[in-house]
């Protein structure tokens, strides 16, 4: 059974620092792309973050660039999400996301439950 766990989440003072954590079990987490995302109440959910499997590649929304950093470490099956330079539009709840190959030609995709970010100004 595939399941993402964040952790890491909570109330921060606008250019303060937060790093959430994702554990993965239940897949081959080390040949999977990860990836974290955002949402706010009345907007579709955003990528911020995504990194390759070895961990070799990374990509950040532009609004991220500069300030996260995501980051895996394969040996604990675990994904994490520095933020730095916070700023009250970072405001959201975060999701850990992975894609897995279904090993019969097609991908699915998983999502945790979500951890809440909050940033006062």
């Amino acid at each position: 059974q595939v399941r993402l766990v964040e952790s890491g989440g909570g109330l921060v003072q606008s250019g303060g620092s937060l790093r959430l954590s994702c554990a993965a079990s239940g897949f081959a987490f080390s040949r999977d792309i990860m990836s974290w995302y955002r949402q706010v109440p009345g907007k579709e959910r955003e990528l911020v973050a995504e990194i390759s499997a070895s961990g070799g590649t990374t990509n950040y929304a532009d609004s991220a660039k500069g300030r996260f950093t995501i980051s895996r470490d394969n040996v604990k099956s675990m994904v994490f999400l520095q933020m730095n330079s916070l700023k009250p539009e970072d405001t959201a709840v975060y999701y850990c996301h992975a894609k897995v190959g279904s090993g019969a030609g097609w991908n699915v995709d998983y999502w945790g439950q979500g951890t809440q970010v909050t940033i006062s100004s």
